[in-house]
């Protein structure tokens, strides 16, 4: 049965809205407008056009983050991908972990988006579960009250090499160099980091497991279902996937089925800076090179 580990209201979250500005060697944006709260975020992502994909000032509903997650298990490279049931655009995909930026974090989206691996990737183990820690930063540990963290050690986040360009907001150059796609269909500014999960050594049977956050009644809950874990690893050579998907349970690897799995568009066809596409089918994914 699904334990219920957080509620919240979406009214405490609050952003704002985006100008952005693209060249073909640089993308930069900054705040413009009132905040706005979660259902006035919802309610302004919608499609935007844009006809030059490497030059254009646009204003966007949002800033948002992911994290492609690189974990190393028994000598290969896996990325972490959850499932999520998109309530704003009716489908279920698989997606990097990813979250919206509030306001008081526009210009340090960094801070987002570790605070959403210690959200969104739960590991288990037989002493109970791991906090994490990115540089000097001791990630959150938000569901303390209902789970029991692990003293004695903790995961690690490290940086991979980010992308060539540098993303500006207003005059400050973003460290950790995240790359960056506009999405056309919700009029969004997304930006991605590329970062790696180091286990403690002694941590030999860990079980991953995704929480995500739904709207019910008014609140935001979490809830964690041991029985659909709905986060899965990816097998990795050199960037690019080699068709298979597992969950990972007491240590053991165990296949997922592939079948009529969709992608989030993080995954789709890149046009410039933009991304025109809501999601992308696995087997077109794989077929167009299977990176991210």
């Amino acid at each position: 049965m699904p334990q219920t580990l957080l509620e919240k209201l979406p009214s405490d979250f609050k952003t704002l809205p985006l100008h952005v500005e693209a060249n073909p060697d640089t993308l930069s944006y900054q705040s413009l407008g009132e905040p706005l709260n979660f259902s006035q975020m919802l309610a302004r992502r919608r499609p935007v056009e844009i006809t030059d994909p490497q030059r254009f000032s646009v204003r966007l509903a949002n800033l948002g983050v992911s994290v492609r997650l690189t974990l190393e298990w028994q000598g290969r490279d896996y990325w972490l991908l959850v499932r999520q049931q998109r309530q704003d655009r009716g489908d279920v995909v698989l997606k990097l972990i990813s979250g919206y930026v509030p306001a008081q974090e526009l210009g340090l989206p960094l801070l987002t988006a570790v605070q959403e691996v210690a959200e969104e990737c739960l590991i288990e183990h037989a002493d109970g579960w791991l906090a994490g820690r990115f540089a000097d930063i001791w990630l959150p540990t938000p569901y303390q009250a209902a789970l029991r963290y692990r003293q004695a050690s903790h995961f690690r986040l490290t940086s991979n090499i980010g992308a060539p360009y540098p993303i500006h907001y207003g005059a400050l150059r973003l460290t950790e160099r995240p790359h960056a796609y506009v999405h056309t269909p919700t009029a969004s500014l997304q930006l991605v980091y590329d970062l790696r999960l180091e286990l403690p050594a002694e941590y030999q049977k860990p079980s991953f497991l995704h929480v995500d956050e739904c709207l019910e009644d008014g609140h935001l809950v979490a809830r964690l279902n041991r029985e659909q874990p709905d986060l899965f690893l990816m097998p990795v050579q050199q960037n690019r996937a080699e068709g298979e998907l597992y969950t990972l349970r007491h240590g053991r690897l165990q296949p997922a089925d592939t079948q009529d799995i969709w992608l989030a568009e993080s995954f789709a066809p890149r046009e410039g800076w933009l991304v025109r596409e809501e999601r992308i089918a696995w087997g077109d994914w794989l077929a167009n090179g299977g990176t991210a």
